[in-house]
């Protein structure tokens, strides 16, 4: 089973959030040390996953951005 791209996106998300919420209610400093190490493997795993996705699209420069497009006159 192939597991999703953004599935790894979202754990990593997750993962650094509760490290900055574990950082700001003064949790023990060895969970802190062992989340953030943990979380610098995954991120690693999740550049390697993201920049070996089998993704191809059609778009090109001319469609810029989707959310604005240029409007051609």
């Amino acid at each position: 089973m192939k597991i999703p791209v953004l599935f790894w996106v979202a754990i990593t998300t997750m993962l650094l959030v509760t490290v900055t919420i574990m950082v700001s209610m003064n949790m023990p400093f060895n969970w802190i040390f062992y989340l953030t190490c943990i979380g610098q493997v995954i991120v690693g795993v999740m550049v390697y996953k993201v920049l070996t996705d089998n993704y191809t699209t059609d778009k090109t420069f001319k469609h810029f951005y989707e959310d604005r497009p240029i409007n051609y006159r």
